[in-house]
């Protein structure tokens, strides 16, 4: 790439900038008072970060970080590493599982394997374990197999097993996802309801009362922001976005208040991706904002929205 197109790039981000939205606290909704037991819990996204782990950990707890999610490692050797990492700079973790075979006797015992490994006694206890769930092409009855295996795993090992709204996988559509919340009344969700703006081609204002089952079941949330045509907004600091921000900061609010006033404590995880979530220049693969300083926008803005005060 060629030095005027780079600092094309980099005034046009500047400029963005001086026109990005409010800091969001400035059109937040009253929250109720936080009762005894909430606690904000902020967590990185190791996705699209090419470095060891050890200084992905440092970069997050300068950043202001609480802790970080990451795919439950499967090798001895990896999972000592994050174990040391985790432990010096003082970081909560929340792991990722799944299985990934399109035969779902393979999937479903690769899942297992994975989901009973992660919550096994170590020497860092997960926040939770947030699972990228069966297929949108399993049976009802298969994926429901997933799901009780995670409430029996959950209840056996202590640690909150979390079933997240994402494309490709069993919750990938709310119409969908309500058929699975009804007939499971203990499916907790991880919600990443900016892939059903993407699947429904719309910011959900037709589907709303599946939608409240689902923030109703949310213990843990995916703070990217979607809009019809994709599951990512560019920036969400730029004001084309508005809307969408609004809407998805109005969907957290309910999810919020309900732990607050609960007294029960909530885990975002900041998840803008990098390239090809993140939009880039065709030929150069330069993407067209900078993904870490995102999410550290995103950790900002929730913290002084949702803080424990």
């Amino acid at each position: 790439m060629s030095n005027s197109r780079r600092d094309f790039i980099k005034q046009s981000a500047t400029l963005s900038a001086a026109f990005c939205l409010p800091t969001l606290p400035s059109f937040a909704a009253a929250m109720p008072a936080a009762a005894a037991g909430f606690e904000l819990i902020v967590l990185a996204t190791n996705w699209g970060y090419n470095g060891s782990v050890k200084d992905f950990c440092a970069k997050a707890k300068n950043a202001g970080y609480d802790g970080i999610e990451i795919w439950w490692p499967t090798e001895e050797a990896a999972q000592q590493e994050l174990f040391d990492a985790l432990k010096t700079y003082d970081l909560k973790v929340g792991y990722l599982a799944a299985g990934y075979d399109s035969d779902f006797n393979k999937h479903y015992q690769q899942f297992e394997i994975m989901l009973k490994a992660a919550t096994g006694k170590h020497p860092v206890t997960p926040l939770y374990i947030n699972c990228h769930s069966g297929r949108d092409y399993f049976s009802f009855e298969q994926n429901c197999k997933i799901i009780d295996t995670g409430i029996a795993v959950s209840k056996q090992s202590g640690v909150p097993v979390y079933h997240e709204t994402h494309r490709s996988r069993m919750l990938f559509a709310a119409h969908v996802a309500s058929q699975f919340i009804s007939a499971r009344p203990e499916l907790r969700l991880t919600l990443d309801i900016s892939h059903w703006c993407n699947v429904h081609e719309s910011l959900l204002q037709d589907q709303q009362a599946t939608v409240a089952k689902a923030l109703d079941r949310a213990s843990h949330i995916h703070a990217r922001v979607g809009h019809p045509e994709g599951p990512q907004v560019n920036d969400p600091r730029a004001p084309e976005w508005e809307n969408a921000v609004k809407t998805h900061f109005g969907w957290w609010d309910q999810v919020v208040a309900k732990h607050r006033a609960a007294g029960k404590p909530l885990t975002f995880l900041t998840e803008f991706g990098p390239a090809d979530y993140l939009p880039a220049l065709p030929y150069t693969r330069q993407p067209v904002a900078d993904q870490w300083d995102i999410n550290v926008y995103m950790l900002q803005q929730l913290k002084k929205r949702y803080g424990n005060k």
